[in-house]
């Protein structure tokens, strides 16, 4: 892999130790993909946030390298944390979690990390551009900004989206590379989808069967932001998919072909037995929205169902704080409240300690969560649209 003199220096420690691991990581990474050399990156989202996922030995890390001066040199905005770091307590997350947490955050802040917590950091002030190179490691965040936005990034690791962010630069492999955006699958939708669960349902049948590879969809209209949110989310769970096309809709979409491709059929049929197969429980002790994290647009729309309502269920929105603020400012924060919920930032149910919350049975809209939860949280899982979910506790 060529290095230019710069990168040469810094491998040979002449900037120091933080900057040599992390440039010797990115090269490493780059000699298993094949990578001819590193390219430079615009920004960077970093997941391993959470004390959930991390535990002592991240902290550790994170800590030291933090303490050596590491820095990064790119916008660089940071995956959900476990917890709400403002409202922790009135939620009732565990104490002795959250110093742990607080102390993994101060660790990226000490970095220049922006301590955004949100998995859509493209609703909060880190919106790529088209065609343009970025390091992302949260799995909904990197097939959304493949796919819907156009920019390019492979779906990194913790470490390898951390070292791009402090180097502002990532081996150029991958999805970096034209001739791996093409795609390998031709999934034609059969049925009305008429929900984000629905596309939740999708992308789950469908990530389980393409895995790793590119998927092309006829079929799909009129999807909006949020239900693309739903699809590539679920894809990259059940699945891997990091990058999928739909006809008329995504930007690179008119690049290419799907005609010859192996073909995948998704009718009334297989989204039926997606739902039954995503349900694996009866009550819920609380629903949880947003994962991926609320657009406002979502809070909007559970607001106007709630107003004036009251659901017997407590019932979480997840979002980020950015999404949060205007969703106060519009009062929004005082509707949901008033009919049992919260609108809850920084975190999501899969990354929260939520198994020692008290929440067994678990009902959400999202095909990811419900992938997640089972083997994350040890829940069950009731999986639905949001207003038949609402409505069916609504008073």
């Amino acid at each position: 892999m060529f290095l230019s003199r710069e990168e040469e220096a810094i491998l040979a420690g002449e900037a120091g130790e933080v900057m040599e691991r992390m440039l010797r990581l990115l090269v490493r990474l780059g000699e298993i993909y094949n990578a001819d050399k590193l390219i430079t990156i615009s920004s960077a989202q970093v997941a391993g946030v959470s004390y959930k996922s991390i535990g002592d030995p991240g902290l550790e890390f994170l800590a030291d390298i933090a303490d050596k001066g590491a820095k990064v040199h790119v916008l660089t905005f940071l995956n959900p944390a476990g917890m709400d770091i403002e409202s922790w307590k009135e939620l009732g997350f565990p104490e002795n979690f959250v110093k742990k947490q607080l102390e993994i955050i101060e660790a990226f802040r000490k970095m220049g990390i922006i301590v955004s917590a949100t998995c859509t950091p493209y609703l909060s002030g880190n919106l790529p551009r088209f065609g343009e190179h970025i390091a992302w490691s949260e799995s909904s965040a990197v097939s959304f900004s493949n796919s819907v936005i156009g920019a390019r990034t492979n779906r990194e690791g913790g470490p390898s989206a951390l070292a791009a962010a402090i180097l502002g630069r990532t081996p150029n492999y991958g999805f970096h590379l034209d001739e791996n955006r093409k795609p390998d699958f031709h999934v034609s939708v059969e049925t009305d989808l008429t929900s984000e669960a629905d596309y939740g349902a999708l992308g789950y049948y469908v990530g389980k069967i393409v895995k790793d590879k590119v998927p092309y969809f006829t079929g799909i209209k009129n999807s909006q932001l949020d239900a693309l949110k739903a699809l590539g989310a679920a894809m990259a769970a059940s699945g891997a998919v990091a990058l999928y096309h739909v006809e008329n809709i995504t930007p690179e979409a008119k690049n290419f072909s799907y005609h010859g491709l192996e073909k995948i059929t998704f009718t009334r049929k297989e989204l039926e037995d997606t739902y039954k197969a995503l349900n694996t429980g009866e009550e819920p002790d609380i629903i949880i929205f947003g994962c991926p994290h609320a657009s406002l647009n979502e809070i909007r729309k559970i607001t106007e169902l709630v107003h004036g309502k009251k659901v017997i269920k407590p019932f979480w929105i997840c979002t980020s704080r950015a999404v949060k603020e205007l969703a106060k400012r519009m009062n929004y924060d005082k509707i949901i409240e008033n009919a049992g919920g919260k609108i809850v930032a920084d975190t999501c149910t899969v990354v929260a300690p939520v198994e020692d919350m008290g929440f067994k049975t678990i009902a959400v809209n999202s095909g990811k969560a419900a992938n997640y939860l089972p083997g994350f949280c040890k829940a069950q899982v009731i999986f639905g649209d949001t207003e038949s979910l609402l409505r069916r506790f609504m008073l």
